[in-house]
Order: C-alpha cells, then structure tokens, then sequence
C-alpha cells in the first residue's frame, strides 16, 4: 500500500483519482453551470436510458464523490502537519500561507467555472489548524455537529429561506438571475464569462455556502473526519483495521436505508408543492443529506476492502497517477469541459444528450489517467502541484527526474 522509495500512501492517491472520477462526470452532466438548469437549457431530448443514466449519477456519485475529495482534503493537512511534527517543525503558518496560493489557484479557476470548490477549501483550511491537537473524541463531536447540519437550523431561523446576498435560490433554474447567466454562458465571450464568474459568480457561490443549501459546514465535518482518519492511521494499517472497516460498512448500509425512508415519509405526508419555508421541508431535505453521507461511508469502505483484491485493484490502480496530479487534472478538466460547452469554445452546451456527456467524461478521466502516468515517469509532480509545492516553500522544487 505505500510507496518505499517515496513515503507515499499509494491507496490515497487512488482514492484521490477515483473521488476526481466522480467530479469530473458531475460537472460535465451538469454541463459546468454549477446551478440549476433552465427549461430552455436543452436543444435536444433526453431519451428515457438518458434520463436513467442522469438519474444513477444524481444518487449515487452527486456530493459523495466531492465528499470523498473533502475527506482526503483533511487527511492531506494531516499528513503534512503530522510529518512537519516529525521533524520538529511548526508547520501552521506555512499551511496558511499554502491555503492562501489555494486560494489565487482556486479563484482563476473559477474564471472558468464558478462552482469551484478550491477557494472554499482554502477559506475554510486555516479553521483545520487548531483541531490538530484535538482528542479524537471532540474532532468527532464537532464534526457530527456540522454533519447533521446544525447550522442549516440557525440559518434557517435567522434567515428563513431568503438569500443571504439577494440571490434567487440556486435551485431555481428559471429566474432571471440564471436565465442571464446561461445566456452568458452560450453567447457570451471569454471575457464576458471570465468577468461574470469572478464577481457575480462568486457571490452567488460563498450565498450557497451559507443560505438554506449551505454546504461550508459539511464541508468543514468532512475535512474533520479526514483528519481523524489520518490520526488512526487508517490508510496505514487497513489490513489490520478490515473487521472494522466491515463494521462501518454495514453500520453505514443500515443509517443509510433508514435515512432514506423517514426522507421518503417526511415528502410523502408534507404539502405540496415543496416549500422550503416549511420546517418539515427543511427537515425531510436534511434527513436526505444524512443519507448522502451514509452513501460516501459506504463508498469510502467498499474502495478500502475492495483495493488489496487483485481484480479490483487493477481497476482501482488505474486512478493512481490521476489522483497524484489531482489538482492540474481538476483544473484541466474543467477548461477542458467549459470550452467544449461555453460559447466562447465550441458552445455544445444545451446540444448534448446525457448519454454523450457521460462518454466525453469518461473519456476525459481516461486520457487524463494514461497523460498522467507517463508525465511521473518524467517529472515528480504535476505542473499545478510543482508550481503549488514551490511557492509554499519558498525555493524551485526539483520538477524533472
């Protein structure tokens, strides 16, 4: 499982490349708008096996995927405050100054594509600092604290359903707001776009953070729980730790049917349509978000048992070097997708059915997955991790082997 010559835990970055696997089909089936879509959106019909095809991404690779990249986030902090440790260095400030070129690196990328998540981890990152010498128990309490949501509660109290910035919902793929927004993204420029995204765009995401929908504080429970799953060493001792792995695994299976129906039962007794003025709505939507983390505690196991099974792992295996060069692949992608779509590329946004955006995608992660391997054959770091890596420490890394 690790890499001797390196030190590097070779399941991590297969995890990382599997979990930027799901992304990638994510955004591309949502075609890089990063809200709703509108009705006017689609040129073309989704057949029935599109509409099934959509529907299987929604529930099982829709948040968990990204959920996963969170958890593997706090792990990442972990490992480098825990070697830095090692060696009897403070490595905190360095961190936040790493969090900081996240941040430039996350905020271009959201010139292309405003539902970047880079410059939400690197606004949340410095908050990891203090849990670092945290006892497992009270990592684990705050983290459950921020995944059942109990900060949706108070800003529903406080705000209700309203935009905390005057946006319309996200969830509203028809108001003005986005109408204008799809518009520019089929007739716009790439400056107009580039313009759009980097203020209106980053607005309307840092409202989504924190209005009805909020997702900062998963977010933040997510890196908690990679974090204490780095300070058990999970990745480090899984063949020891697989009894409970298959405890968590069937634990998670049970929270997760049971989520799904009291979901089920909270819409079928509530008003229609849903209002997500109601108490009972906000509530069911909730209970569904829980069972969305089961789903990823169900993931996240089933890749931990299934890795040191040959088979599995010659599938498995294939996402190593494109999680190794997470970051480049994230960003590249997303140019990648946003010019085949956007107007301001080969505008195929809205012409597409979900069948072929699926087949660009995969495709994608696989020419990504083949360029990456070959490109650690010759270097030891992707250009964004290289450039990434230089600057937090302050001297040019050796790039080329």
């Amino acid at each position: 499982m690790e890499n001797k010559t390196s030190n590097r835990i070779i399941v991590i970055d297969a995890l990382r490349g599997f979990a930027l696997a799901g992304v990638c089909l994510v955004h591309m089936n949502e075609q890089y708008i990063a809200s709703a879509p509108s009705e006017s959106l689609m040129e073309v019909t989704n057949s029935v096996f599109d509409q099934v095809l959509g529907g299987i991404i929604g529930f099982f690779i829709v948040g968990k995927f990204f959920a996963l990249f969170s958890i593997l986030f706090g792990l990442s902090f972990f490992i480098q405050m825990n070697s830095a440790s090692k060696r009897n260095e403070n490595f905190g400030l360095r961190f936040l100054w790493r969090a900081f070129l996240l941040l430039i690196i996350g905020y271009i990328h959201q010139l292309f594509y405003k539902g970047d998540i880079l410059t939400i981890y690197a606004l949340l990152a410095p908050f990891l600092i203090p849990f670092y010498r945290v006892s497992n128990k009270w990592i684990l309490l705050v983290s459950g604290l921020f995944l059942i949501s109990i900060p949706r509660f108070i800003a529903f109290a406080i705000l209700g359903n309203e935009s905390a910035f005057g946006f319309p919902s996200i969830m509203d793929g028809n108001s003005p707001t986005n109408l204008a927004y799809i518009a520019t993204l089929k007739e716009g420029g790439i400056t107009e776009v580039f313009i759009t995204n980097g203020t209106q765009g980053m607005l309307q995401k840092m409202d989504f953070q924190i209005s009805l929908f909020a997702r900062f504080y998963m977010t933040f429970g997510y890196f908690l729980i990679g974090l204490w799953l780095g300070k058990i060493a999970l990745f480090q001792t899984m063949t020891e730790k697989r009894p409970l792995l298959r405890k968590w695994l069937k634990r998670a299976s049970i929270f997760f049917f049971i989520a799904l129906a009291l979901t089920a039962g909270i819409f079928a007794i509530s008003p229609q349509p849903v209002d997500f003025k109601s108490w009972l709505h906000v509530i069911g939507i909730n209970i569904f978000d829980w069972s969305n983390i089961a789903l990823t505690a169900i993931i996240l196991c089933s890749f931990l048992l299934l890795y040191p099974n040959k088979k599995w792992n010659r599938f498995f295996s294939f996402f190593e070097s494109y999680g190794r060069m997470a970051l480049t692949n994230y960003v590249l992608q997303s140019i990648i997708g946003t010019f085949l779509l956007f107007g301001w590329g080969l505008g195929l946004i809205g012409k597409l059915q979900t069948v072929y955006l699926v087949i660009i995608a995969v495709a994608l992660i696989i020419i990504q997955s083949v360029i990456s391997k070959f490109w650690l054959q010759k270097f030891y770091f992707g250009p964004l991790e290289w450039a990434w890596r230089s600057a937090t420490k302050g001297k040019i890394q050796r790039f080329r082997k």
